[in-house]
């Protein structure tokens, strides 16, 4: 069956899985929580398969480690699916009600989107993250993972979708393309897709958008920034940028790119620098930076890249306005922060920064669905239309209107018989 026939099937199979009972969807994800524990071995083992073929075909350190998926990682997915086995129901919330006339009533109520397709890159624990979210959701998926992780992705996706349907879900409650070929089918599907979601370099997800009729929710590149303000704590901005950059490098919130206050200079750097020689991180800077501390120099390309690796471009900025200027030019739109404790430059920030997520005093590295308590996400939207920041439940749903009459006709009010009388009531 081709994937065309195979989304076609599906599309027919999202209603059936939209009306599972949040019992029934909690019951499926415990038994994927089970049989993935159950099944830890066998994971392990293809993973292992997949890090030898990576090692031995030279891949990057970067992608090495985002394909890692060992104990730890597993446990760290099972915990997911528990919390979001404990998370509300994203679906049938009543969201407005509303008395157009005393026997004629507006309801609008949250609904799952349908089908989904996700193109992810090579981190394994994503193929656990985002079937789960979408069965959570009410959300048939179509799961495409990278070639890097085929031997792990395959095992993963046999036993979620094996536990799911054996819990009682449809059949075509998710589906996966293995073939890099079936990308060019997938994005075909039109007629049955809603929603695509790729998650990879700027040039495949361009590649993506330029190419299908199904809308596409995603972003391309992670080029996130901090700034140093001129009032700032400098034992707190070290902890912070430092939490940024290396805590886990190879992901779209670490911070790349340091934008530093002159007046904040002197005394921030040399402190700084030292922590990052401690963490083995290069610095690129302008020639303001290298006369302060000994560095690399930053060329105009720096401020533009996602390095996904221990490096930071850094240069200063005469005034908050400078450093909000250059966010707004070079950034993704991702996630950006402010050092400060000037409250009023504070707000400046926050309000004049046009990112999906814009911190001060903490690390970049919290734009992440599980830690704003979403269970977990399925990629970050740097766009503004349908969802923004990390999607979560509530961004893998819409909502749909249900009107409730008692055989009313337009004609009524239209020749004056009948007037509306519009009356919020409480949901």
């Amino acid at each position: 069956m081709t994937i065309k026939e195979q989304a076609a099937k599906m599309k027919l199979d999202s209603t059936k899985l939209a009306a599972q009972s949040l019992e029934a969807r909690n019951k499926a994800l415990q038994a994927v929580a089970d049989a993935l524990t159950e099944q830890r071995d066998k994971i392990i083992e293809a993973n292992q398969q997949d890090l030898e073929k990576a090692e031995k075909d030279g891949l990057a350190a970067p992608i090495l480690k985002r394909l890692k998926f060992n104990e730890s990682k597993l446990q760290d997915v099972v915990k997911g699916i528990r919390d979001l086995i404990e998370l509300p129901d994203p679906l049938g919330k009543v969201q407005m009600k509303r008395e157009l006339d005393s026997d004629l009533v507006l309801v609008r109520e949250s609904s799952p989107i349908g089908v989904i397709g996700v193109i992810f890159e090579s981190r394994p624990d994503a193929m656990v993250q985002i079937s789960t979210l979408c069965l959570k959701s009410g959300n048939c998926a179509i799961l495409k993972g990278g070639s890097e992780a085929a031997r792990t992705n395959k095992v993963l996706f046999e036993i979620i979708h094996q536990a799911a349907v054996a819990a009682g879900m449809p059949e075509g409650c998710m589906m996966q393309a293995e073939a890099r070929e079936e990308i060019s089918e997938l994005l075909a599907c039109n007629e049955s897709v809603d929603l695509l979601i790729p998650r990879g370099s700027n040039s495949f997800v361009q590649y993506i958008m330029s190419n299908t009729k199904i809308p596409v929710m995603g972003h391309a590149d992670g080029i996130c920034h901090i700034y140093a303000d001129k009032e700032l704590d400098i034992d707190k901005a070290v902890r912070v940028i430092i939490d940024s950059k290396t805590q886990y490098t190879a992901v779209c919130n670490a911070v790349e790119t340091l934008l530093v206050h002159k007046e904040a200079a002197e005394k921030l750097l040399p402190a700084l620098n030292e922590a990052f020689q401690e963490k083995n991180v290069e610095v690129r800077g302008t020639k303001e930076i290298r006369d302060i501390i000994d560095c690399e120099e930053s060329v105009e390309e720096d401020f533009a890249t996602e390095y996904l690796d221990l490096i930071i471009s850094v240069k200063t900025v005469e005034n908050i306005e400078e450093a909000i200027e250059h966010i707004n030019r070079y950034g993704s739109h991702h996630t950006d922060c402010i050092l400060t404790e000037d409250r009023s430059a504070m707000q400046q920030f926050m309000q004049y920064v046009d990112s999906a997520g814009v911190y001060c005093n903490c690390s970049t590295r919290f734009a992440d669905g599980y830690r704003y308590g979403f269970g977990a996400e399925v990629g970050i939207s740097t766009g503004k239309l349908h969802a923004r920041g990390p999607v979560g439940l509530e961004g893998l749903c819409t909502y749909k209107y249900k009107l409730f009459g008692n055989g009313n006709i337009v004609e009524d009010y239209a020749a004056g018989r009948r007037e509306f009388h519009f009356k919020d009531i409480q949901p």
